[in-house]
């Protein structure tokens, strides 16, 4: 997925939830901070999403524009509708926003993870292919091994997940 499609996925899923706000929550939610990011992230056409102040319009968004929908046939990419508990993020992440509010979002505003806030769930999930997303990031810079360790001990986590989550970010920083 590319920035210009995260933007018309944010515009379509605003204009389908009635809302101005998206909060953009998967791995495409990077292309808020790094708009052009390495092609090795931009491989999901899935960008997972919901209303700001109306999480539980998610499921309106998945219905509409979600995968199989005509928007996915017709565009090549699509949105997951999901909620806000969908992620589990540090403490204040929500401050660290990034916006995307442009002319391709018509009015829309698009609030996409920070970076090592995104790792910091990807960390958490563990599937090995979010951990090669996760390996990327490091490896060029976009995460902070300092950082994401303050904000592992802000994320609620149980010993051993943490635990787990602490060794993924060191492996990925051996290098």
């Amino acid at each position: 997925m590319t920035r210009e499609q995260l933007e018309h996925v944010i515009r379509a899923a605003a204009a389908i939830a009635g809302v101005q706000d998206i909060v953009v929550v998967g791995s495409q939610s990077i292309l808020g901070m790094y708009p052009d990011a390495p092609k090795e992230l931009l491989v999901s056409q899935e960008a997972d999403v919901y209303p700001k102040e109306h999480p539980e319009r998610g499921d309106l968004i998945d219905g509409s524009i979600g995968e199989g929908s005509p928007f996915q046939r017709s565009f090549g990419y699509f949105a997951h509708g999901v909620d806000d508990t969908t992620a589990i993020l540090p403490r204040e992440w929500e401050s660290r926003l990034i916006v995307v509010d442009n002319g391709n979002t018509s009015g829309a505003r698009g609030w996409c993870l920070e970076a090592n806030d995104l790792a910091i769930a990807k960390y958490i999930a563990g599937r090995e292919k979010v951990l090669d997303f996760t390996r990327t990031l490091a490896r060029y810079g976009m995460t902070n091994y300092d950082v994401l360790l303050t904000r592992l001990e802000s994320t609620k986590l149980n010993d051993g997940l943490r635990t787990v989550v602490k060794t993924r970010i060191q492996a990925d920083f051996q290098n």
